[in-house]
């Protein structure tokens, strides 16, 4: 990717480039770039061909799976003159001259070309930012761009180039379908309403504007701390752990790795004017969600987790999955594997009993 770098270098002073060090860690930031900026902006990422390219499968699953606008996937692709190949470290199939790994990011994008000539960048370019534009259809985009084509010079016309304001479409659900789930909410005793991220991205997330209508809301908001239980439990099992720490910077490394920022969830919705419950426990959950619905008021139930708990039975999990049928506490060669891993305490093992 030599002409890519080149192009790089003559627009330093517009486009910011960061140097990755793994393909896949490098797509899963763009991931999360793209989700603190609510799928408003999105990075680039670039690889050769080969198991750089491979490696950045799961991130472009991840990034379709969850309808995240990670741009431009833009690996290194074969010669489209075949004058030379395979190199480095490209597929040889015998059956065909026209796949390589690059195929392998086919059913992971919502978007997929191979640009054989020069000619073709522009309507890929378009098809792609319509593609995370599209708050339904968005997801991974992936560009391949064989090396010899990538080097060519290429005419485009300068309105290619030009300033372009790409609208996010925020299209309003069919009167029947609204008119229905207002009807089944209006005769249900009690409506449960399941919301995920998309309630961030449609920014439909005003607490305060229930409050001032008056209209009684039950939240039950849990705090995961920026997916940390997730990132415990890749922890404790070998991988390397994710998530979002807000912390302060440390004026020794320079970096954000000091301690905690107090961030309080449920002061915040107090702060709008909601009913603020505190939940630690199923009893106290219980509890409070009688307490919400006598409540004539919006009212936020706040559940704390443990980012250091991986899951409640997870010691049982990978007890019964080692083969052995047993609890990890139980079973030597799991106590073995999970003792020490960061998030996970192996738990004692039962005592014994004779009759």
């Amino acid at each position: 990717m030599a002409d890519l770098g080149e192009a790089l270098l003559q627009a330093s002073g517009e486009l910011r480039y960061y140097q990755g060090r793994n393909e896949q860690a490098m797509v899963h930031a763009a991931v999360g770039y793209a989700r603190m900026k609510d799928r408003l902006q999105a990075f680039a990422c670039t690889s050769s061909i080969g198991p750089g390219a491979t490696n950045m499968v799961p991130g472009a699953a991840l990034a379709t799976v969850n309808r995240i606008p990670v741009v431009l996937l833009l690996p290194g692709d074969v010669f489209a003159t075949r004058a030379a190949g395979p190199l480095l470290q490209e597929l040889e199939d015998p059956r065909t001259l026209d796949a390589s790994v690059n195929d392998c990011l086919r059913p992971v994008s919502r978007y997929f070309d191979r640009i054989w000539r020069p000619e073709q960048l522009p309507a890929a370019l378009l098809q792609a930012m319509r593609v995370l534009t599209d708050p339904a259809e968005t997801g991974a985009v992936t560009i391949a761009l064989p090396r010899d084509t990538a080097a060519e010079a290429c005419d485009w016309p300068d309105e290619l180039f030009d300033g372009r304001v790409w609208r996010i479409p925020r299209p309003r659900p069919e009167p029947q379908a609204l008119a229905d789930a207002a009807h089944a909410i209006r005769h249900s005793r009690r409506p449960l309403l399941v919301a995920g991220g998309g309630v961030h991205y449609s920014n439909a997330t005003e607490l305060v504007t229930a409050v001032q209508e008056g209209v009684k809301l039950v939240v039950v908001l849990v705090q995961n701390h920026g997916f940390a239980s997730i990132g415990a439990l890749s922890r404790s099992v070998g991988a390397q752990g994710f998530g979002t720490s807000y912390r302060y910077r440390d004026q020794r490394s320079g970096r954000l790795d000091g301690g905690f920022l107090p961030v309080d969830l449920a002061a915040n919705a107090a702060s709008l004017g909601a009913s603020v419950l505190r939940a630690g426990s199923v009893g106290e959950l219980r509890e409070a969600l009688a307490a919400a619905r006598a409540a004539d008021r919006t009212t936020v139930i706040h559940v704390e987790t443990d980012p250091a708990v991986p899951s409640p039975d997870f010691a049982g999990l990978v007890g019964r999955a080692c083969g052995r049928g047993v609890g990890a506490g139980d079973c030597a060669r799991c106590q073995g594997r999970l003792r020490g891993r960061q998030g996970f305490a192996a738990p004692a093992a039962a005592p014994s009993t004779s009759r």
